[in-house]
């Protein structure tokens, strides 16, 4: 009985530091992002709106950005290749291209399927919660992705990193659920206080996700009410399991990830602190009070009555106007806010690119590259943790669909490619034009058409670019045919050439020779084509 919420209430321990610091990270950046694990649904009228603006822009760009560095959307984020040892030994390497031009179509399938879904709106909310707590959790279902925010899941590791045991907690209506439940009491009060026993009221249903050591499968069931549900209980394989645990950074030891916003911690209390000081000194500077002297024979009453342009008795001596001196601190503070920004923004991506006439391509090459450097580091474990699970799912989804043919794993293998400026075959295509164009510049376009096969090349060009090449490129047959053609075209000029210069010599003259122009003929003939 309860045996899903004992053991998420147990690993919740763990848990706890890392939502308060996920917590704390979310009320100066996105705060409606990640919460407490709190027992009722869209409770948001107790969050605190942080006092500046850069954090959410910080965490947004940032997640855009990889978004864009991961799932690129018009270009494949994997490819398919032979492995370079069963080349020569189970296939003929001179299939390597025709090879390339039938994964370029899979790959093309592929990511028409992705696109097709929802699945990139998922991963950059997912995005969005890695980069403010460090942690996310996608489940990879039959109706797309969900995510799991941290105060919703909690995850055991093993020394190494690697996954033992997951359990999510999800709210769900009873009505909803349609399992038969136990009939709840009427008003009585949950573990957290609030009342329950209503038919609207939320179940707090409990996933249990364990790695089974026997078969070597993820195993996993729901659980609500201290019962099993019916039909809830699933299985898959090890290297295609739908729950993806994701961390942003990990440290030796712990089972949760570490964000980036908690990197930058200091810096974002410091503005959110100075910002709002800003924002209150600039609302007391702005207020406008006029003191008028006790002994002046200036009326107050008279002086707020007044309205624009009357004329009222008095002295201007009898009344001042209070001004707040903090002029020199407010600049202060705004020349300090505007150096945590720059840190801030320079930490999260946010590149500035300089808008006028003097920007060169040249700066936004530099600023491209510095991004790419930048985010390089943080493709590995993302890479590991997401990409390379996603595909193989992917592929095991639509190959159990028949919607892809299956590839035989001892040959065939799927390689993840994440970049900025250079995504999916691209950088294939890039090597291969470099390669082409250095050989050109240094032995000559005499031993590029020597060495290089240029039908070989096209091919690997077109697989490079994604391009289909049905019907577009020649076949080996068309190929041979174009060629005895225009060599029976050179033949036939050849002939003609030869008829015309034995026509202009002397001894062709019919006047001197009666058989010259049957000879004339003949050859003639000789050099019509065949009808």
């Amino acid at each position: 009985m309860n045996k899903a919420k004992a053991r998420y209430d147990q690993l919740a321990t763990n848990r706890s530091q890392f939502l308060d610091t996920a917590v704390e990270c979310s009320e100066l950046t996105l705060p409606y992002l990640i919460q407490h694990d709190l027992r009722q649904r869209g409770n948001t009228k107790n969050l605190t709106q942080p006092w500046q603006s850069i954090g959410a822009k910080a965490v947004v760009t940032l997640a855009a950005k990889l978004m864009l560095a991961m799932l690129p959307p018009q270009t494949s984020f994997f490819k398919l290749q032979v492995r370079d040892d069963k080349l020569g030994e189970e296939m003929d390497p001179s299939m390597r291209s025709e090879l390339d031009l039938s994964f370029s179509k899979m790959e093309r399938m592929v990511m028409d399927y992705i696109a097709a879904s929802s699945d990139r709106v998922v991963v950059h909310q997912a995005l969005k919660h890695l980069i403010v707590s460090g942690n996310a959790l996608i489940f990879m279902g039959k109706d797309g992705l969900k995510n799991f925010p941290l105060q919703r899941y909690v995850v055991n590791r093993d020394g190494n990193g690697n996954i033992l045991e997951i359990v999510t907690k999800e709210l769900i209506s009873r009505k909803v659920l349609g399992a038969e439940l136990p009939e709840p009491l009427p008003n009585a009060p949950g573990d957290d206080g609030y009342k329950t026993g209503s038919e609207e009221d939320d179940v707090e249903v409990y996933t249990c996700v364990k790695l089974d050591e026997k078969s070597g499968r993820w195993v996993w069931y729901q659980e609500a009410e201290g019962m099993v549900l019916p039909n809830s209980r699933s299985t898959a394989p090890k290297n295609a399991s739908p729950w993806l645990v994701l961390r942003f950074n990990t440290v030796d030891g712990e089972d949760y990830g570490r964000g980036r916003v908690e990197e930058f911690i200091g810096d974002l209390r410091s503005l959110d602190g100075l910002s709002q000081s800003l924002v209150e000194g600039a609302s007391v500077a702005s207020k406008v009070i006029f003191l008028v002297s006790p002994s002046a024979t200036t009326k107050p009453q008279t002086l707020s009555k007044a309205g624009n342009g009357a004329i009222i008795q008095g002295r201007p001596e009898d009344v001042g106007v209070v001004q707040v001196g903090k002029t020199a601190d407010f600049a202060t503070a705004a020349s300090l806010v505007q150096q945590i920004e720059k840190r801030i923004l320079d930490a999260f991506l946010v590149l500035n690119i300089r808008q006028s006439e003097r920007t060169t391509a040249e700066e936004v090459r530099m600023t491209q590259q510095e991004l790419n450097e930048q985010l390089g580091g943080l493709f590995s474990l993302l890479t590991v943790e997401f990409l390379v699970p996603y595909l193989n799912r992917t592929l095991l989804v639509l190959q159990r669909s028949n919607q892809l043919p299956k590839l035989p794993k001892d040959i065939v293998r799927p390689k993840i490619v994440a970049g900025v400026n250079a995504l999916g075959r691209g950088q294939d295509r890039e090597a291969l034009t470099t390669f082409i164009q250095t050989i050109t510049q240094t032995l000559g376009p005499e031993a590029l058409l020597q060495f290089v096969d240029p039908s070989e090349a096209i091919k690997r060009l077109a697989a490079a670019q994604g391009i289909d090449v049905l019907n577009l490129i020649k076949t080996p047959e068309q190929l041979q045919q174009d060629m005895q053609q225009q060599q029976q075209m050179q033949a036939q000029q050849s002939l003609t050439d030869q008829a015309g210069q034995l026509a202009s010599t002397p001894m062709m003259d019919a006047s001197k020779d009666p058989d010259a122009t049957d000879r004339i003929s003949a050859l003639t003939q000789a050099i019509q084509p065949p009808q």
